[in-house]
């Protein structure tokens, strides 16, 4: 089957590492990912959190930036219009708010509390990135067609490059998964894979540490 979008130039080039890398975390908290609460329970979300773990580890040895977000409000009336009803029970100081341990435990340098789908809409998260100079931001989280392709989409408007490691991100459904993965790569972002990532962590330490 051609790709008509192919034909029509978009994904034409690859953005590729630029300068410095900086690594965000979008919404692996317990709501969206603990199988107790009604949106988590998602397998393909949990071999993400998994797969972000080694990638945060080698972003602190680097000593590059690690910004993690939750999705949460500190009441209802903090929240917009959304057609989930779940996301409302996402309140300020209860369980589905709480990083997943296992992001706690990697020990992101910063935890910011969001209101919208995007890491950037109405956070520090962008400047945070600006002054450590990082002009490339490593998208990882949940979901996929939901707040990952929104903070991917942020990203590139605020000018950074883009990379989305496609195995430290989830969704609910493979399908969406994958639709909204090949739709930022031809737009937004670079689709690779975590041992991508690290690697290129590990080149900008080893130019670094001279």
């Amino acid at each position: 089957m051609s790709d008509i979008y192919a034909q029509r130039g978009y994904g034409a080039q690859s953005q590729g590492f630029g300068a410095k890398p900086g690594v965000v975390v979008v919404d692996f908290q317990r709501g969206f990912i603990d199988a107790a609460f009604p949106m988590g329970g998602a397998p393909m979300v949990d071999d993400a959190v998994r797969n972000t773990v080694p990638l945060i580890a080698a972003a602190k040895r680097a000593g590059l930036p690690v910004i993690a977000c939750v999705n949460g409000y500190d009441s209802p009336r903090a929240a917009p219009h959304w057609k989930v009803p779940p996301v409302m029970d996402l309140l300020a100081g209860s369980a589905q708010v709480e990083l997943d341990p296992r992001i706690a435990a990697a020990g992101p340098d910063v935890v910011l509390m969001k209101s919208a789908p995007s890491i950037f809409f109405g956070t520090s998260a962008a400047a945070i990135l600006t002054r450590e100079r990082v002009d490339t931001v490593i998208v990882t989280g949940c979901i996929t067609s939901g707040c990952v392709r929104a903070s991917v989409i942020d990203a590139f408007s605020l000018g950074f490059r883009v990379m989305v490691p496609r195995d430290c991100v989830g969704d609910h459904d493979q399908a969406a998964h994958e639709q909204n993965l090949k739709d930022v790569e031809r737009r937004y972002a670079d689709v690779i894979d975590c041992d991508t990532a690290v690697a290129a962590i590990e080149a900008w330490r080893e130019r670094n540490d001279r």
